[in-house]
């Protein structure tokens, strides 16, 4: 059977979880860009995003 922790010690794991959340997910801040300018043109010459991007067109179109 696994381990009762304490609310305490629960919470000491999830702050220390969010806390490296916070790390991985920092935007370089220096920069000052927005967070659309910090990922424009990450998916560039990537076919499978033009795929999500012809599916979602075709989708579009087929419901009007």
């Amino acid at each position: 059977m696994a381990e009762q922790l304490t609310i305490e010690e629960r919470l000491t794991n999830v702050e220390e979880d969010l806390a490296a959340m916070k790390r991985s997910f920092t935007i370089h801040k220096d920069d000052n860009k927005s967070w659309i300018e910090a990922i424009a043109g990450t998916f560039k010459d990537d076919p499978d995003f033009d795929a999500i991007v012809e599916l979602g067109r075709r989708f579009r179109q087929s419901a009007q």
